[in-house]
């Protein structure tokens, strides 16, 4: 397979037209290899537009919905980055790229380990791993100038948002089934939020999301 020309065809006809439009993240796309963060029987779908299964059962996004996603971050080379979820560390090592440093935690150890094999793999030397539930942040290493939710969830975390410093952004997608949104959450001061919508999707449920899951009613 052509990985060179699978990759050109991913980038012109599936992000392009997704408006990612931002030439530092489509280089980016060129850059970092898909490729090597999936499974070797999955090597020649990693250009698909499709979500990938991961080994532990959970999905690795499409690649316009990460690229979009990261575009909406607009993340700056001094930012220091938290990412909600590693999942297989593709994203990780986007981030790597365009950030000073990022801080990504995964509630799987095995998938983290994975991660950190295809990281070290691909020469990525400004990301450290935690293993925990991301939902609850990492507040001993707070504040962050970006955060990126790799799942969605039934709502946005407070914790999440009071580790933003002022100024900071986070795109995390919110909502239940069949409805769902990308949110740009901005943290405006200490105390001021504001949330922009940026495009409808549905995503995986985060794993350890349950722990902020709103109460339901029943009629």
């Amino acid at each position: 397979m052509d990985f060179e020309k699978a990759r050109f065809n991913m980038i012109e006809q599936q992000i392009r037209p997704w408006d990612v439009l931002d030439t530092g993240i489509l280089d980016l796309m060129f850059d970092v290899k898909r490729e090597d963060f999936v499974s070797d029987d999955l090597r020649n779908l990693a250009f698909t537009d499709r979500e990938l299964p991961l080994p532990n059962g959970k999905l690795m996004l499409q690649p316009k919905v990460e690229a979009r996603l990261l575009q909406d971050l607009e993340v700056a080379a001094g930012d220091k980055v938290l990412e909600v979820g590693t999942g297989s560390g593709y994203v990780t090592a986007l981030i790597a790229k365009l950030a000073r440093e990022v801080l990504s935690v995964e509630i799987d150890g095995a998938q983290l380990e994975r991660a950190a094999a295809a990281l070290r793999k691909s020469g990525v030397g400004n990301a450290r791993l935690f293993e925990g539930n991301g939902v609850e942040g990492l507040a001993g290493q707070a504040p962050f100038d970006a955060i990126y939710v790799g799942g969605s969830l039934p709502v946005v975390p407070e914790a999440l948002k009071q580790q933003l410093a002022v100024g900071g952004r986070m795109v995390v997608v919110v909502g239940d089934l069949p409805v769902m949104r990308a949110l740009r959450i901005r943290r405006v001061s200490e105390t001021d939020f504001s949330s922009e919508e940026m495009f409808d999707i549905c995503v995986q449920r985060l794993e350890g999301a349950e722990a902020i899951e709103p109460e339901r009613f029943s009629f």
